[in-house]
């Protein structure tokens, strides 16, 4: 069991390339002996965005402050503080910060998806890094 503030989970920058101004916390992960999920909140500063990447998992999404963009390759859909966002597996996804302040959302992901990594790819031919935390 675990019961702990947001505030008191590391904050960790989001170093991949393609993203800008992203940092989450693992809020539950296997680190707290979750079997199955991993809980995430990504905080983007305004301006910010996560790569445009694709991966073998979906994402789960709640939009808990702030307004963005989903970019997929069907285009772009605006969301808003409260939304809920669902990105099937295996197509690019972006998410960025479309307002003046900061963006965060909770996404939930397969303890899995990072445990046991699958090739993941960018639209960026420089980002071949793995992408653990996007």
């Amino acid at each position: 069991m675990k019961l702990i503030h947001f505030d008191d989970v590391p904050l960790e920058t989001v170093s991949i390339e393609g993203a800008k101004n992203v940092k989450l916390r693992w809020l539950i992960s296997d680190k707290d002996n979750a079997p199955n999920f991993a809980l995430r909140m990504f905080e983007l500063e305004a301006g910010g965005f996560t790569p445009f990447h694709t991966h073998n998992w979906e994402h789960e999404v709640f939009v808990i402050q702030g307004t963005g963009i989903l970019v997929t390759e069907d285009g772009e859909k605006d969301f808003q503080q409260w939304d809920v966002i669902y990105t099937d597996p295996n197509i690019y996804h972006q998410f960025k910060n479309s307002g003046d302040s900061m963006l965060r959302f909770l996404c939930a992901i397969p303890i899995d998806s990072y445990l046991k990594p699958q090739k993941q790819s960018t639209k960026n031919p420089l980002g071949d890094e793995p992408e653990n935390n996007c």
